[in-house]
């Protein structure tokens, strides 16, 4: 299952800033516990993917798996040894754009403990520092 957008207005996007705070989506909306960022960067499909895989095996169809980030930027990439010019290259993959403070993922309905087990696994899928939080305190 790849994340990407049905359709988007533009094929190809600028590279942009990844610098600044999460403002929306920087609380826990769904579950009691939370994966968030502690930096900037974007994040591939196939590593939300990853993750997800860990996570769906992990809780067994017990507990509930929320992703709160989507991968909306396309990635766009020129083929090998290609000369320059000639545009833009196709698109090569889909990033979500992470900014600090974001909440990636959530689980409900399972103990403390085994929350903060599944996220310290997925935890290693991820190219950022990321730090578990609870909705008790933050």
């Amino acid at each position: 299952m790849v994340m990407m957008p049905k359709r988007v207005k533009y094929r190809r996007a600028q590279k942009g800033q990844r610098r600044g705070v999460a403002t929306s989506g920087a609380e826990l909306a769904f579950g009691e516990f939370g994966l968030k960022s502690l930096e900037n960067g974007w994040i591939k499909n196939i590593q939300i993917e990853a993750v997800r895989v860990i996570l769906a095996r992990q809780l067994h169809k017990g507990g509930k798996l929320w992703i709160r980030i989507f991968t909306d930027k396309p990635i766009t990439k020129k083929p090998a040894e290609v000369r320059m010019g000639k545009g833009k290259g196709e698109t090569d993959h889909w990033v979500a754009i992470v900014k600090r403070g974001k909440i990636l993922f959530e689980l409900g309905g399972i103990p403390e403990e085994y929350a903060k087990r599944c996220f310290r696994l997925a935890a290693y899928k991820l190219p950022f520092q990321t730090k578990f939080i609870t909705r008790t305190h933050r």
